[in-house]
């Protein structure tokens, strides 16, 4: 028997027949003896239906009030899924993100999980019952209010209670049948990944990859969780994110088991091409080149509560002493980062800012990259054959990423995975359900 946590999202509980496909799953884990935690999102597109209904109330919602609405979707998900798995003959009970213990700090919209006190989690299962988070949601512990953790929040939710539980393995149920090679709504050719390490997936989540939530990624290395992408349409192996070969079920009578194959002499080289088009550039001209201006700009976009990613500064002209400072930063935050500046233009000495929100993100991810010279030139000559222009340029151990026009980016993405030798012509991309929205 194992501790299994396994998270659905939207698409995969998007409607009533929906839920009663995942409640079979879930009662075929527990009819095998395994302990089942399972932690869902809101059905179909409700979150965005939801904010578009805020919007239309109020042009600028308090944000406790809009966190309230927002939990609402998955309390509506977990509710009809225990009632569905109740009907399998198996015990199921539903707990919020408070009643699951997941303490977060107060701010709302992008909260941090503080800290997991799952002791009803526990409780349920020792009484032989699945137990029911609703994902993407926790409470403060200052203010005792009810917060959310961001979009993809869910993910985040069920490694969370992976690592506090002890769990065997997180399963992430989703609608394609685990992490591809490039997202297989822009690139068809795409192929799946059978096994990838945390710290490539952390790179991809980062660079825009869809399919894991960011901090869901951190948190599974930071705790050694081993995660099992998955689509919940199909019964096909997915991708295995872990270090090492430790066992876990993969089904619900099979258990992964350790092989030497799993640990390769070689890694590959490139494993994927991630790509975001949510990101905007802020460019701060004419600001002073002396010491401690460039700490005090970004102490002013931290402040705002904004993470930046990109950033290139200039190389300053002699005769005005002044640079310019190009950064990249999510789309939403851009508003309140540009304020911030303005009002600080006087302290920082700058001429003018200029933003856009039409570029895009491609970034080459591979842990091979540290021992084989050669891939950047082979990046910039894909792109530069597809007639892509480079504005922005970033690099990691595993990673280079650029910046391009927004409208460049998909053929982009598409040139360069052509380039790597990723394209697949088995079909095996298939995206099984969801909006991509």
């Amino acid at each position: 028997m194992a501790l299994v946590v396994q998270k659905y999202g939207g698409s995969s509980v998007a409607d009533a027949a929906s839920v009663l496909r995942v409640a079979r799953r879930i009662a075929s884990y527990r009819q095998a003896g395994h302990e089942v935690v399972v932690v869902v999102s809101a059905m179909g597109d409700s979150t965005d239906e939801l904010i578009d209904l805020a919007a239309a109330v109020s042009p600028d919602p308090p944000v406790r009030e809009l966190d309230m609405l927002l939990t609402a979707g998955e309390r509506i998900s977990m509710a009809l899924l225990a009632m569905a798995i109740s009907d399998t003959g198996h015990e199921a009970r539903s707990f919020t993100g408070s009643q699951a213990g997941v303490i977060t700090d107060a701010e709302h919209g992008k909260a941090r999980i503080i800290d997991v006190t799952p002791g009803r989690i526990r409780g349920a299962l020792d009484d032989s019952a699945v137990a029911i988070v609703a994902g993407f949601q926790g409470v403060s512990q200052t203010t005792k209010d009810v917060t959310t953790l961001g979009r993809g929040g869910s993910d985040t939710t069920a490694v969370a209670l992976a690592a506090a539980l002890g769990a065997d393995v997180c399963e992430i149920y989703t609608d394609v049948d685990g992490v591809f090679t490039a997202d297989p709504r822009v690139v068809p050719s795409a192929h799946r990944i059978s096994l990838i390490s945390h710290e490539e997936m952390l790179e991809m989540a980062a660079a825009g990859a869809k399919v894991l939530h960011l901090r869901a990624v951190e948190y599974a290395r930071r705790y050694n969780v081993p995660l099992h992408v998955r689509s919940s349409f199909s019964e096909r192996m997915g991708t295995l994110i872990m270090e090492g070969s430790p066992s876990f079920p993969i089904s619900p009578q099979t258990f992964h088991r350790p092989r030497s194959e799993d640990t390769p002499v070689e890694q590959p080289i490139i494993s994927g091409v991630a790509h975001d088009s949510s990101q905007g550039k802020i460019t701060v001209t004419g600001i002073p080149d002396v010491p401690g201006k460039a700490a005090a700009l970004f102490k002013i976009v931290a402040d705002a509560g904004a993470d930046i990613d990109m950033i290139v500064q200039n190389v300053s002209t002699e005769i005005t002493g002044r640079t310019d400072i190009s950064f990249t930063l999510a789309t939403n935050d851009a508003v309140p980062v540009g304020r911030a500046l303005q009002a600080a233009q006087v302290e920082l000495g700058f001429q003018s800012l200029r933003y856009t929100d039409q570029i895009g993100k491609l970034s080459l991810i591979g842990a091979g990259m540290r021992s084989h010279p050669g891939v950047s030139a082979q990046l910039f000559a894909a792109l530069s054959d597809a007639g892509v222009n480079i504005q922005m340029i970033s690099t990691s151990e595993i990673r280079i990423s650029v910046v391009t026009d927004k409208e460049e980016l998909e053929r982009a993405v598409r040139a360069v995975h052509s380039a790597f030798g990723l394209d697949s012509s088995s079909g095996e991309a298939v995206v099984y359900g969801g909006t991509g929205r």
